[in-house]
């Protein structure tokens, strides 16, 4: 039994994942306390993050365990994310990870933020190379290659605001509530997309970027004019779905890739589920509740670096809020 902690932003995550020999690895326990606190902020504030983690990362683990029917000595392995995000944040699951290995005196996995949002896929598939990842979340939209297990190559990012970025700034532009991505989805059900004439980004690109920010400038030009909060999610929506497959299919396309894996809080919407399945591509989604940060998604990644002979990590690895997932160039 693994056990996964994510404290890199505003959510408290604890999971456990049950490792057979020779099947696949299975969720057990995912359990999720999301901080409520900097809703009147618009935005995560990083110092209240910490306190909350510290707060609540005892009681989320033991619901955790309870959740899966295990004790602390069932705990075979301990995985934490290490890196990218919030420094403070990232420190109190991460000395806990340790903490908790080192008393139990089992191996310790420093994760990475990505790698776990990667796996989290691995719930409802056997990722096997080579395959496209997609990671879109509040923080990062990074589209990697993955030609062989355990080996990243970036291929495109953002040029400027994250995808789950946007849609919480034209949410709050809309009045449409925090977090904006499920308030944009629940709020385009009920409006035109077409409604605004947003202009699709980045066409004419040779390469694999994405960008976001002209898309909010737009927004902003639309809400002036008189544009309503549902047809500005729903249109923004459409387009930002819409440059997010293109790109994709387009990277496909050039690497001769089938398989994609599309993870983080923004594949949690549901048009964005929709347009990838109708894409032609084997399009692989983590289940839901698996999306958003979690502990489960790194204990999975936790149990890949077991599978693939990775060494555990020392005890003194720190924590950092910037820290490339790519290990091969190109």
């Amino acid at each position: 039994m693994i056990l996964g902690i994510d404290t890199s932003c505003d959510d408290t995550g604890v999971g456990l994942v049950a490792l057979p020999a020779g099947g696949r690895a299975e969720v057990r326990a995912n359990r999720i306390w999301s901080q409520v606190v900097h809703a009147r902020y618009g935005g995560v504030m990083p110092e209240l993050a910490s306190r909350e983690h510290v707060e609540r990362i005892d009681a989320v683990m033991q619901d955790a365990l309870a959740e899966a029917g295990a004790g602390v000595g069932d705990i075979g392995a301990v995985a934490a994310t290490a890196g990218p995000g919030l420094v403070g944040a990232l420190l109190v699951g991460l000395m806990y990870g340790k903490g908790l290995a080192q008393g139990l005196g089992v191996p310790f996995y420093a994760a990475h933020h990505l790698e776990g949002h990667i796996f989290a896929a691995a719930s409802e598939a056997e990722l096997e190379a080579p395959y496209l990842a997609l990671v879109v979340s509040g923080g990062h939209t990074h589209l990697f290659d993955v030609a062989a297990a355990g080996e990243y190559r970036l291929i495109g990012a953002t040029r400027d605001d994250a995808a789950g970025e946007a849609f919480d700034k034209i949410a709050r532009l809309a009045g449409l509530g925090y977090p904006g991505g499920p308030a944009i989805s629940e709020a385009a059900r009920r409006g035109d997309p077409k409604g605004v004439a947003f202009k699709e980004p980045m066409l004419g690109q040779a390469g694999y970027d994405f960008s976001f920010s002209g898309l909010k400038t737009a927004a902003l030009l639309a809400h002036r004019a008189g544009a309503s909060g549902e047809d500005l999610a729903a249109s923004f929506q459409a387009v930002a779905v819409k440059h997010l497959l293109k790109v994709t299919r387009r990277a496909a396309a050039d690497l001769g890739r089938r398989t994609v894996v599309v993870s983080g809080g923004v594949a949690a919407n549901a048009a964005l589920r929709e347009a990838f399945g109708a894409s032609g591509l084997q399009a692989v989604f983590p289940s839901q509740g698996l999306n958003t940060d979690n502990g489960a998604m790194i204990a999975l990644a936790g149990a890949a670096a077991m599978r693939a002979g990775r060494p555990p990590s020392r005890l003194d690895a720190g924590a950092a809020a910037y820290v490339p997932l790519a290990n091969v160039d190109g």
